[in-house]
């Protein structure tokens, strides 16, 4: 079993469901709230990765200045409107496959700034 350095408290009958950074209570949790939006320029990137994903191509959305919650749900959307899979992790929208045309008319459609990175 690993030990972590930050603990491992996942679960406590007084409070329920814990926080693993602050160690708080989900519910009194100041990690979420402390979040700001990151620093962005305004221009949305959109490019086209293969490395490390066995040749496989995907399309990473960057540069969006928006809280995590609405991020997920902004990758919800562009997953739908390409019809593949994808995930969100560290502000980067990353949805399946090449999609790079269709990301853009949708996020322009949606008011952004939106520049084609990468070749």
């Amino acid at each position: 079993m690993k030990n972590r350095a930050t603990g491992g408290l996942v679960y406590s009958t007084d409070a329920g469901r814990m926080c693993p950074t602050c160690r708080r209570a989900l519910t009194a949790c100041i990690c979420r709230q402390a979040k700001a939006a990151p620093a962005s320029d305004g221009i949305v990137r959109v490019s086209r990765e293969t490395k490390g994903r066995g040749g496989k191509s995907v399309t990473v959305v960057k540069g969006l200045a928006l809280q995590e919650p609405a991020l997920v749900q902004l990758g919800k959307q562009l997953k739908t409107a390409c019809g593949s899979g994808g995930t969100v992790k560290d502000g980067v929208i990353e949805v399946q496959g090449d999609h790079a045309v269709l990301v853009m008319d949708f996020l322009q459609k949606q008011g952004w700034t939106v520049k084609r990175a990468g070749g």
